[in-house]
């Protein structure tokens, strides 16, 4: 992993992947989502007046906010993510718009969601101070991200005991690329990964208190699947929320 703070290479990445990215998700059960989606729409807070969904991607994650009763409005970076997710119907409102830059005024929102795309972003502190601006003084911000561990290290082989091993340092902020193939799909991933405690840190500096943290288990695993078996030895994910100190 390398520093590349290039603040330009979100937008360039999700854009040249967007149709990629789109069939992966859209995949009934392909990718880890489908293993926590459950678990992550009972950790939600319950609908608000208004829900901003910041790095909506393709839509699923909207789509799911929709259908627990929320009303969403839904921003991305790549115009063409927005555009599918549009395509698909899955909010209210769509927006093409920068996570440090949200085009909204103070408080509009009681609920913001970030799922998996604080990682995406060059700077991730700035986007959960934007996060924090938007959302109203008895607000819940929701986060999920790849846990901070996963990002720094990886399993020494396919089988469902294998060892998870990191070779450099768990501290620092480290770029990552890499690409992922499963029964004839591909994705190319790429961020920013950080440590625990940046985040966190990054939360009280935008005046924000963690009210509960989870790192849950998938559900429904195929047990002879040993890369998606090993994720009940270690989380995969990390969830928060969040709210303003009072």
């Amino acid at each position: 992993m390398i520093d590349r703070p290039a603040e330009h290479d979100a937008v360039r990445h999700w854009e040249h992947f967007a149709n990629e990215w789109t069939d992966w998700a859209r995949a009934p059960e392909h990718d880890a989502y489908w293993y926590y989606r459950d678990a992550f729409r009972e950790f939600l807070p319950r609908p608000g007046v208004a829900t901003l969904e910041i790095g909506c991607g393709e839509g699923r994650i909207a789509r799911d906010l929709t259908a627990l009763g929320h009303h969403v409005t839904a921003t991305d970076i790549s115009p063409s993510l927005v555009a599918a997710a549009e395509a698909a119907g899955s909010e209210q409102r769509y927006m093409v718009a920068d996570a440090t830059s949200l085009p909204f005024e103070d408080r509009a929102f009681d609920r913001v969601v970030a799922y998996n795309m604080l990682m995406d972003v060059p700077d991730m502190p700035a986007a959960v101070v934007e996060a924090a601006r938007v959302l109203a003084d008895d607000g819940v911000l929701t986060i999920s991200i790849v846990h901070p561990f996963v990002d720094r290290g990886s399993f020494a082989d396919a089988e469902p005991d294998a060892p998870f091993v990191v070779p450099g340092s768990y501290f620092g902020r480290s770029h990552f690329a890499g690409t992922e193939s499963r029964a004839g799909r591909t994705m190319h991933f790429a961020g920013w990964s950080y440590p625990l405690e940046d985040y966190v840190a990054a939360l009280q500096a935008a005046g924000l208190a963690i009210t509960s943290l989870r790192e849950p288990r998938p559900a429904h695993l195929n047990r002879h699947d040993p890369a998606r078996a090993r994720w009940e030895r270690m989380p995969l994910f990390l969830w928060i929320n969040a709210v303003p100190q009072k």
